[in-house]
This record gives C-alpha cells, structure tokens and sequence, in this order.
C-alpha cells in the first residue's frame, strides 16, 4: 500500500485508532479483515454525521475487506445514552424491523452491498439463558462501568442509571465474540463500549479487536453533534435542493472539517483551502459551494448537484420563487383546526369569532382576515410534506422557520399552537429553500 494511502485510511476522518500499531501489522498481514459496525435501529434516518464512519468503511472494503454490520434489534429494546443524559426509550420488534430496513437501504447509498455480511443480535441473544447472562456480567465490575464519563457524570449527579443500561456495552462486546471481530468502528463517544469488546475478546481467547474512532461532526449550528432531534442535521435521503441548502447555512469555520471528513476533496486542495481560509485570500462562500456540490453528488449524483446550486442562487441568493412551486390540494374538512382546540376554547385563547374554522372578521393585530382558515399549523406541515411529523412542524415553527404567505410564524399564547391563518392559494415555505401552494377542493 502507498504512503499517501494509509495515510488515507488511518488518518483523514480518524480521531484514534486503539492500538495503531498492531492495525497497521493487520493490514500488513494481507488476510481479509472483518470490519464490524454496529447500529441500532432506535432512529431510521441516516446523516451526514453517520457518513463519516461509513465512508471509511466504504475505503477498506475497496482494498478487500468485509464489513460486519450488527442490527442491534435486542440492544435497541435497552437503549444506550451514548454521552445523553436519558436512556433511549424500548423499541417494539415492529419498530427495530420498519426503521432497520429504512436504515439499510440509506446504509448502501455509501458502503457496498456486496462486501458486507449483515448479522442481526437475535440470532445469538434469542437463545441466551440467565446463566449465560450471569456468566457475561460476572466478567466485569460496577467501577470499571462507573469509569464511563456519562455514566460518573449521572452518578455523580444522583441521576438514575438502570441496570439494564449496563448490559449494553456487554452485549455489544459480546457481538465482537460472535462474528470474529478483527476491527470495529464507532463514533468518539462509543469509545467505552468499544473497547469492553476489546477486552471480552481477550478473555475469551480471541484476538482483541483494533478500534476505530471517528469524529463526532458538528450539526450545521456548528456547535452541538449533528443530530435529528436537534435539527441542526443534513439528512443523506433528503432532496438535492434541500442537502444543498443546508450546507450553504453552515458557518464557515465548518468548511475545512466538513471537507476534511465528510468528502473526497484531495489532501493538497484541502490544505490549499484551509490557508486560504486562514489569510482570508478567498471567498469562502465558494468553498462552501464546492462543499455543497459534493454532498449532493455523493447521495444523488452531478446532475442534481448543478440544478440544486442553480436553484439555490437563484431562489436564495436571487431571492426569486422556484419556477415549479408545488400545488397541494386539500379538503377543509381533512383539516385539523388550530391547536385541535374546540371552537370554544379557541374563541376563549384568541377571542377569534370562528364559524366552521373559517374567521368572521378581521383581526390585523394577529395578520388575520375574514374568510381566512385557522388551521392546526403543524398538522398542516405534515400534509405539504414540509415537516416528517407534527413533532417537528412544532420545532420549526418554534424556530422561525415556517411562513405564509410572506409572514414569518411564531410561537403564540398556546406555545406552538399558534393560529395561522391560509387560504386557497397560499403559499407556505420552510426556510429558504422549501414552497409549497395551498389549494382547497371545498
């Protein structure tokens, strides 16, 4: 292997590797490594942040390896905080099945179908005894899991930790056990969990897997991880316009890294980017354009890169309407009201004289006229297509992201149950990017 290709490999998009050394006499050895990965299905949609490991598995597999991919349908149905402060709730095994298979099928947009073994926990854990429990705990102390900075950081602050949140770096070790693990990746925060398979396989007369960490890439508030329920993410399944967008809303010290990890931008170019940032010799909002072209090219491909970096400099930076705003026909009586309130409670919040949803007078204070129909906002989100469900119409509208008609919406009185007032024809957008028309069949 080149110089400038293991450098490829164990540097760019690496944080560490446990233990580099033996690694690099691993892939000196040129025996096919299994690579391991683990997911569990308690979220379907996959991230840019996700990309990241993905992409490097995707480089080994081009020199031969195999990647290992663990369903974690029983240590979804546990939860692990992973550096949160609240245990992830039980999943159903309907729910592990439907958000695994939306999963896989985002998974092989980046790692290669035909050189990954997928392995699901139930397999061996269905056929675990309370002996063979008892024997996998016996192995390990409270201390040594205390030692894990989420867990001491909960301790210490008298914040519950269940039991069962402990099995779960033991079962995920005990993956490492099954399927022979030469090598696993994960994220910086699931170093513990990483290195308790390490040590299982030691004392199981294994091998110790080598560790690959990777960096955890900030959320394009370029602050916190990049995460849904956050919504600071860049979804790889989402629209080109809309992975386009979003990364031209990243700030620029975000530029460099996200190239860096999350793309194939050459080593010299980056550097030559990265001093050009520094002096202030370029523009970077064309490095950002670069980034964004990519991105897209990566989960779509060239063509919808071009059109999406079009549709942004003219929509956005042009401050034009798409061309092709999409129309959405609906029923008024589909529609929830405002809030779901009864028209009492909602003549009682707003003093809105409300006959059959639809407003008998004027209120200019609140941007209402008569004729207009006050509608549960985001229920009307999730029938454009604007928002995945009610839950996150309520943030972006708590967020200042959603208008009508030219006006920005706000939270009102009844927090996210604002009164928002459409009819036919109007236009509803999300962010800068997003327009949908409002057409009613009655």
């Amino acid at each position: 292997m080149k110089t400038t290709e293991r450098e490829r490999l164990l540097k760019r998009g690496v944080s560490e590797i446990i233990v580099e050394s033996e690694f690099a006499e691993l892939l000196d050895s040129g025996r096919s490594l299994r690579l391991k990965m683990g997911f569990d299905p308690s979220a379907p949609d996959l991230h840019v942040g996700h990309s990241v490991g993905l992409r490097k598995l995707r480089q080994f597999q081009d020199i031969g390896h195999r990647v290992v991919l663990i369903v974690g349908d029983w240590t979804a149905q546990i939860g692990d905080p992973s550096g949160l402060s609240h245990t992830r709730p039980m999943l159903t095994a309907e729910e592990v099945q439907e958000n695994a298979e939306t999963y896989l099928a985002q998974f092989f947009k980046i790692v290669d179908r035909s050189k990954t073994e997928i392995r699901w926990q139930s397999e061996w854990f269905g056929k675990f005894s309370l002996t063979d429990v008892i024997q996998l705990t016996s192995r390990f102390t409270v201390a040594q899991f205390l030692a894990r900075e989420d867990f001491s950081n909960r301790y210490k602050s008298n914040q519950p930790i269940a039991i069962t949140e402990l099995l779960y770096p033991l079962l995920q070790a005990y993956d490492s056990i099954v399927v022979e693990s030469d090598v696993e990746f994960g994220g910086m925060d699931q170093k513990f969990n990483l290195l308790v398979g390490r040590d299982l396989q030691g004392m199981m007369g294994q091998r110790p897997q080598q560790c690959v960490l990777v960096p955890l890439l900030p959320g394009t508030d370029g602050v916190q991880k990049m995460s849904k329920s956050l919504g600071n993410y860049i979804g790889i399944d989402e629209p080109a316009n809309d992975i386009y967008g979003k990364t031209m809303s990243l700030p620029d010290q975000m530029i460099i890294p996200y190239l860096e990890n999350a793309t194939d931008v050459p080593g010299p170019e980056l550097e030559e980017m990265r001093r050009a940032m520094a002096d202030s010799s370029a523009n970077p909002m064309e490095f950002k354009k670069l980034l964004a072209r990519e991105l897209v090219g990566q989960f779509h491909d060239g063509d919808a890169a071009r059109s999406a970096e079009e549709s942004f400099e003219r929509t956005v930076q042009g401050r034009e309407l798409p061309a092709d705003v999409e129309e959405v026909w609906l029923s008024k009586s589909d529609i929830t009201l405002m809030g779901g309130f009864p028209y009492d409670e909602m003549v009682k919040e707003y003093g809105l004289n409300v006959e059959a949803g639809t407003l008998k007078e004027d209120r200019p204070e609140l941007g209402i006229q008569a004729g207009d129909i006050v509608v549960d906002i985001p229920d009307l989100l999730v029938r454009l297509e604007l928002a995945s469900s009610k839950g996150e119409g309520r943030k972006l509208l708590e967020q200042g992201s959603i208008a009508i008609d030219g006006r920005r919406l706000a939270p009102g009185p009844a927090g996210a149950r604002a009164p928002a007032n459409v009819r036919d024809g109007s236009l509803v957008r999300r962010g800068p990017r997003r327009h949908k028309r409002v057409r009613f069949r009655d």
